[in-house]
């Protein structure tokens, strides 16, 4: 008991002690004095952490100082179709070469997938982008089947995409067009029109057949042209599908023969277009008939797998007679760089692509406290109402569902299959002239 109480008596003690030294309180500042004090704190505190808040519905990219601003690209790169994407994939490093490198004072990094030209490889490139979220935006993909699927993937996390070389009309069709979804490549219902009137205009032809591969992009073309070519006044004789793969092309042939036409119009791809090609000319009926391809197939690796046979056949694509002043500078620094013309269809386009995204990003892009920050939807309406964007295809708009191209198709013959070079300077174009 004794030693309860000498515990209390020592507690009190030094509860005084500590209360004797204890400072004096302050009178309270009045409420205006705190009210301000508190003001230039939070001040103080916002200014160290940076005063920018993202409300973006899609959020903000956050580039740090010293990061590099990026942005990707799903493109073929690889098989049979990888000229197309490798075409492409020069396009966007010389863009990004005239703008030095840089933008907004941060370094540009190029981050690729390979789409594969697949409805897979369009799924797993678009996916691997897509869980990327410093990546800005992506160029592609240079297919329409691997659009069909990797698009809406890419436009769910936010991205805004162009892509140099989709020409299927029905990704910028309303009913099906992806929010942040754009594309620098012709819609196919002008190629499809282009190939129509020269077929029966200028060639005098009236029986067409045509062939397709069940892509997107071979399906939209073959019904666009079919529809033009028949307003005209020709005859659809036979339409007929071969499958991705397919190296015999001959049963497929040799239905067509039976219905004598005087034209086969086969806009599909690299491998399938050279083995429609050099068989056609083993059938019987067709030995003697036109040959239509499409910018699928506008390069050498198809006039490589053609062999012979490409001779004197025909192929749309985009005109580069009618592109801008500045193309035939871009062909010398591709020539520098690459030691080789263009290897197809959509390298200007890829350029241009790039630059749009460029143009966008300075547009709309802020810096605070030492960081960049990118707002996604703010980039998507950048992009969405470019207008008189002078690019390398020529004066740019945008139209709502993504459809920027200022579109101008020729047809091209094939007169050498060694010597690939269709750009301004070639013979090759033959129309319109």
């Amino acid at each position: 008991m004794r030693i309860r109480t000498l515990f209390l008596t020592v507690f009190v003690i030094a509860a005084l002690v500590v209360t004797a030294c204890a400072p004096a309180p302050q009178p309270a500042a009045p409420a205006g004095q705190a009210t301000e004090a508190a003001t230039e704190a939070a001040a103080t505190e916002e200014a160290a952490a940076g005063g920018f808040t993202c409300d973006d519905p899609l959020g903000c990219v956050e580039v740090k100082a010293g990061d590099p601003i990026k942005v990707g690209y799903a493109l073929v790169v690889s098989g049979a179709n990888e000229s197309l994407g490798v075409d492409s994939v020069r396009g966007i490093e010389l863009a990004v070469a005239d703008v030095g490198g840089e933008l907004l004072g941060h370094p540009v990094q190029i981050v690729g997938e390979d789409d594969g030209c697949s409805p897979e490889g369009g799924q797993a490139s678009a996916t691997k982008l897509a869980s990327d979220k410093s990546i800005v935006a992506v160029i592609g993909t240079s297919c329409s089947s691997a659009a069909r699927v990797g698009v809406p993937i890419l436009s769910e996390a936010g991205m805004s995409i162009i892509s140099p070389s989709n020409t299927a009309p029905d990704l910028t069709d309303p009913a099906s067009h992806s929010p942040g979804y754009f594309r620098t490549a012709h819609n196919d219902k002008v190629q499809g029109r282009v190939v129509a009137e020269f077929a029966y205009n200028e060639k005098g032809l009236r029986r067409a057949a045509t062939i397709h591969d069940g892509s997107v992009y071979a399906q939209g073309l073959v019904n666009a042209f079919a529809e033009n070519f028949k307003a005209l006044g020709g005859e659809v004789v036979s339409e007929q599908a071969v499958n991705v793969n397919d190296t015999d092309m001959r049963p497929v042939l040799t239905t067509i023969a039976a219905e004598g036409p005087d034209l086969v119009y086969f806009p599909v791809f690299t491998a399938e277009g050279g083995f429609i090609a050099s068989q056609a000319k083993e059938v019987p009926g067709l030995e003697e008939v036109t040959l239509i391809g499409s910018d699928g197939m506008f390069s050498q690796d198809f006039v490589s797998a053609a062999g012979e046979a490409a001779l004197g056949m025909y192929l749309s694509s985009p005109d580069f007679s009618a592109f801008g002043d500045q193309y035939g500078g871009f062909l010398q620094k591709h020539l520098a760089e690459y030691g080789e013309p263009p290897l197809s269809a959509f390298h200007a386009h890829a350029y241009d692509a790039f630059n749009m995204i460029a143009a966008g990003i300075q547009q709309v892009a802020v810096e605070d406290g030492g960081t960049l920050y990118i707002p996604r939807t703010a980039l998507r309406e950048a992009i969405g109402t470019t207008a008189n964007f002078q690019g390398l295809t020529g004066n740019i708009n945008c139209d709502e569902y993504g459809d920027c191209a200022d579109p101008k198709i020729a047809i091209y013959e094939v007169t050498d299959i060694a010597a690939w070079d269709p750009n301004v300077t070639s013979p090759m174009k033959i129309y319109p002239q």
